[in-house]
Parts: C-alpha cells; sequence; structure tokens
C-alpha cells in the first residue's frame, strides 16, 4: 500500500532503530535519564526556549500547555478548524475545565483584530480570556503556513492584555524550511509551543513542549498527573535526537513531492484542488465527479492507494518520507485511472 494518510505513519530509520538498542538510559521521573535530558536540551535550544519536556504526543501536549497556562472557567481563543478544537476530543474542556471561544481565519490565519475584540474584558458575568492558541503548520488548512508578521501581530495584542500564547507547532518544522525560516523564529512569537517528533521527521513515538523554565517545571507536574511520566524514556529518546539532527531539512522532499501530486491530480478532470500549496498536504474534491470522499477513498484503497476524507467531497493526501517520487508518479497514474473509468461509467 502506497499510504498517504498522514505523516504519522512513517517508521523509524535504520539509524533511529539502532540508537535505541543502544541509547543510556535512566529514570526520567528523577530527571535521570541522560539520553532524554539531552534531547530536550537540544530542543530547547533549537525553539530559543529556556527548557523543554518530552510528552507522548502532540495532544497530551498542548493539553499540558493549556492546563499549565489556564485555570478552571477560563476561556481559550483559538482558530475554528484548528486540531486543539477539532481533533482533540474536547480534552481542553474535559480536563482543565475551560471553555474555547473561536474564531475565523483566512487559511489558519487568525485576524488579530477579531483576537482583540475577542479577549473579555473585566465583567462579573464574564470567564477571562487565559490562553491564545495558534497552529502552524495548519492542518485543516491544507498545511498553511501562518505567516511570520500575523503571528507577531497576535503576539504583540496578547502581551498588551497580559494573556499568553501558546502554539500547536505539530508541524512547525515544515513551516521552517518551506520558508528557509530558523524554527526558533516561529517559537519567538509565542510564549509556549508543541513540536511533533513524529510526523514528518519520523521518530516513532512523542512531542515536545517548550517554553520558560517555570512553566516547563509546572508542566512536568501536569504530565505525571495525566499518566505522563515516563521511566527510560532514553529508547525513545535516541530516536528523536536522530529525528532532530537528520530529518529537518529533508522535509524539502516532501513538499516537493506534495507538488508533484498536486500537479498530476490537478490536471484530473472533474478534480479539484483546494488548497495553496505550501507544504507536505494536498485536498482536492471529487463532487464533479459524482462521487463522495469516502466513495473515492475506498476506490483508491482497491488499487492500493491509502488516504483520508476531510469532508464530504474533500480528500486528503499527506507526503512523507515513506513515500518517494516513483510512489507518487504512481498515484497520480491511479487516480487517473480510477477518473476515467468513473467517467466511462457516467457516459454509458
Amino acid at each position: 500500500m502506497i499510504d498517504l494518510r498522514s505523516d504519522t505513519v512513517t517508521k523509524p530509520t535504520a539509524e533511529m532503530r539502532k540508537a535505541m538498542f543502544e541509547a543510556e538510559v535512566g529514570d526520567d521521573v528523577y530527571i535521570e535519564d541522560p539520553t532524554l535530558n539531552r534531547l530536550e536540551e537540544k530542543a530547547a535550544e533549537l525553539l530559543g526556549k529556556e527548557a523543554a519536556l518530552f510528552v507522548t504526543s502532540g495532544t497530551q501536549g498542548n493539553q499540558i500547555a493549556v492546563l499549565t497556562h489556564c485555570k478552571r472557567g477560563d476561556e481559550v481563543i483559538l482558530e475554528k478548524d484548528s486540531h486543539i478544537f477539532y481533533y482533540e476530543g474536547g480534552a481542553i474542556s474535559a480536563f482543565a475545565g475551560v471553555q474555547t471561544r473561536t474564531i475565523e481565519s483566512v487559511r489558519g490565519a487568525m485576524n488579530p483584530t477579531a483576537i482583540e475584540e475577542a479577549v473579555r474584558t473585566e465583567d462579573i458575568h464574564f470567564p477571562e480570556t487565559g490562553l491564545i492558541c495558534l497552529e502552524n503548520t495548519h492542518n485543516r488548512a491544507g498545511g498553511a503556513i501562518i505567516p511570520l508578521s500575523n503571528m507577531a501581530t497576535i503576539y504583540k495584542v496578547a502581551q498588551e492584555h497580559n494573556i499568553p500564547v501558546h502554539l500547536d507547532g505539530a508541524r512547525l518544522f515544515n513551516a521552517a524550511v518551506a520558508t528557509n525560516t530558523p524554527v526558533h523564529e516561529f517559537a519567538a512569537q509565542t510564549d509556549t509551543v508543541q513540536v511533533c517528533l513524529s510526523k514528518g521527521l519520523g521518530a516513532p513515538v512523542g512531542s515536545l513542549i517548550a517554553g520558560s523554565q517555570s512553566f516547563v517545571d509546572k508542566a512536568r507536574k501536569w504530565r505525571k498527573r495525566l499518566g505522563g511520566g515516563l521511566r527510560q524514556a532514553g529508547i525513545l529518546a535516541a530516536p528523536a535526537l536522530i529525528a532532530l539532527e537528520t530529518m529537518v531539512e529533508r522535509l524539502a522532499i516532501d513538499h516537493e513531492h506534495a507538488q508533484i501530486l498536486a500537479q498530476g491530480l490537478r490536471d484530473c478532470d472533474g478534480i479539484t484542488l483546494e488548497n495553496k500549496l505550501e507544504t507536505n498536504i494536498v485536498l482536492v474534491n471529487v463532487e464533479q465527479l459524482g462521487l463522495t470522499s469516502a466513495q473515492f477513498i475506498e476506490l483508491l484503497k482497491k488499487e492500493g492507494v491509502l488516504a483520508v476524507s476531510f469532508g464530504p467531497y474533500t480528500i486528503r493526501f499527506t507526503t512523507h518520507y515513506d513515500v518517494n517520487r516513483n510512489q507518487i508518479d504512481k498515484v497520480i497514474d491511479i487516480v487517473q485511472s480510477i477518473v476515467k473509468n468513473n467517467t466511462e461509467k457516467v457516459s454509458v
């Protein structure tokens, strides 16, 4: 199968597996795992923050950030299709006891004026605005890059109102590579940031959250409360170190493959490209073919291609390390064949 469902399906490289086997380990609850300590130090340096903390997933990292920044009854401002709002099971309300205030956006980028207008004033009837959350790249906007200028303006608004900003940067390295911008410049426009290790970077498990030392100290306790206190976690930190050292720049290859795939699909009659291609996500609409996304995905699966539905007629393809150029070309051929066969059936 050619698996384009997500960059989460990547398998660890041989170098990563070897590093896991040889990793020097200790008990991380006691902060005694030397490999994990090195990973967190390297991540903090890359992201330009005082400290970093390894967490089991991006969702856990985002939840810990909300729990650390907010108190029960607060309100969190975030984009209406953001991962924290859309894909995390309502966890910030279930765990942190906060409510969401969603903002419309253009390709994932919220208007700073709209955010400022959403900040709660002092009133006994209102919740307090406890946090503003951003997402870069933005998943449901098709891997869109939130411009640094937009982030900087939002951060300025937040600082004026003494509200912290958290960045869900699960695919932040994709944004950095695509714009040739150091990742710490994006992180500098936020108080805290989460980056994923097990998507495009190919590590088997985990994410990192980073911020001030005081934030990480509090976050470590929340991680423990959520059952995320780890023991000999160097086995997971070793491949993550390799991911940060060797897998970042090659994300440009995934972006190139996405462009090739998008062009090939764009040339198919009845298929419409829905997003402006910037990173490794391609969104296409198949409504003109008279098929739903679920029906088209089933046809793809029969031909050995996996993708995911992003709406009634929208399909998401995500390029990654485990899909090469020849496979991209094969996917284009398969889609063209499906479209041709469907057109012939309709004409008959």
